[in-house]
């Protein structure tokens, strides 16, 4: 992972891509992708001025909240497994990756009123999660009628040129627009500049903002 001083010149950067695609940094919450670093990587995010941290596997979450500066506001990226609910339900700030009926009512169950995003599979991949674009009314519905804070909804672009992700980012924020919901986290470190321009609220950044990080013994830059 990147040092401190790095992670703080790594988030004026990012604060500037976010300004040069005609977002307010202000007004565009960034959240530390931790997944794979270690608890320095936390630490190092809350000091240079991030406070907002998702981590996309529940263990690793949970080890990391034990740990972390009280500041943190914890954000699950990964699809929701009902048995890890409970262990999760008293860190997380945001679900970001809710997709079916079965995760709302298991995170309404341990966890009543919590702040939802709805995952919405926008290009159709098979094997990415997310529910389907036509099937996100109902699982909105459904997750408010829980009881749950449904604040937006959530995508993953494809892999590729960063532009490629612009039409599903664009329909995804016509869909929060018929919907009513302010929220939507869209946007990594590769296409953040596209995600601003298609109107993102919350962008998810890892190698951009605390350095590249380890896969399978290797270090992925």
């Amino acid at each position: 992972m990147a040092p401190i001083a790095d992670v703080v010149a790594n988030l004026e950067v990012v604060r500037g891509r976010i300004r040069a695609a005609g977002g307010d940094p202000a007004r565009v919450t960034v959240v530390a992708v931790t997944k794979k670093l270690p608890i320095a990587s936390v630490q190092a995010a809350v000091d240079a001025g991030v406070v907002d941290v998702g981590e996309n596997y529940a263990q690793e979450l949970v080890v990391k909240a034990a740990e972390a500066p009280p500041a943190v506001r914890w954000h699950f990226l990964g699809p929701v497994q009902r048995n890890k609910v409970a262990a999760l339900a008293p860190h997380v700030h945001l679900w970001q990756a809710v997709d079916r009926d079965d995760a709302a009512a298991a995170i309404a169950a341990r966890a009543p009123g919590a702040a939802v995003l709805i995952q919405v599979n926008v290009t159709g991949e098979p094997g990415k999660h997310g529910c389907a674009v036509a099937d996100a009314p109902a699982v909105v519905d459904h997750a408010r009628a829980l009881g749950l804070d449904v604040r937006g909804l959530m995508t993953v672009g494809p892999l590729g040129d960063p532009d490629g992700a612009r039409p599903g980012f664009r329909a995804l924020a016509d869909l929060a627009r018929t919907l009513e919901l302010s929220e939507l986290s869209m946007g990594m470190s590769a296409d953040l500049e596209v995600a601003v321009q298609e109107g993102a609220t919350i962008v998810r950044i890892g190698t951009a903002l605390l350095g590249p990080r380890p896969v399978n013994g290797e270090v992925r830059r």
